[in-house]
């Protein structure tokens, strides 16, 4: 199929919210699974990277902050949780007055891993979406946010 093919001539017919719906789902799983396959040479799947990483920007979170950062049921991060401190990435720690609850705290190791998976997300999205012009990087950026506001306001009517 060439380009002609692919892409409608924008002055002949109006995009399609399905259309660019599905385009853009597609485009997520293609991005996830380019990016999974970087994060596995690693050692890493997804989830455990995402706790990784939360932690190298936020320490001391117990599990159901990171639960909530992540969008997940605190179940979830649990195990998720409990695999990592096995694996000495990360450890709990208790927190004075609080004996039900633990902070998280990233591991020397941890600290090192989720650096060097922030790096290959970089570089990944430096060799992708990187190569747009400025200008373009800005307009999907502003269409971006827009769309988040929409849905927040759906999920909260």
């Amino acid at each position: 199929m060439d380009e002609s093919q692919a892409r409608p001539d924008p002055s002949v017919e109006p995009a399609d919210p399905l259309r660019v719906w599905f385009r853009f789902i597609r485009l997520s799983r293609r991005v996830t699974a380019a990016v999974a396959a970087e994060l596995r040479d690693l050692g890493l799947s997804i989830p455990q990277f995402d706790v990784l990483s939360t932690l190298s920007e936020r320490e001391g979170l117990t599990q159901q902050e990171l639960a909530a950062r992540l969008y997940v049921t605190k179940g979830n991060v649990s195990g998720l949780v409990d695999r990592l401190v096995e694996a000495g990435l990360v450890e709990r720690r208790a927190i004075p007055g609080d004996r039900r609850s633990h902070a998280l705290h990233l591991t020397p190791e941890g600290k090192v891993l989720a650096t060097r998976g922030i790096a290959a997300q970089a570089d990944y999205v430096a060799r992708t979406l990187g190569q747009l012009d400025a200008k373009d990087l800005r307009v999907f950026e502003d269409l971006v946010v827009k769309w988040r506001e929409l849905a927040r306001s759906d999920a909260a009517s």
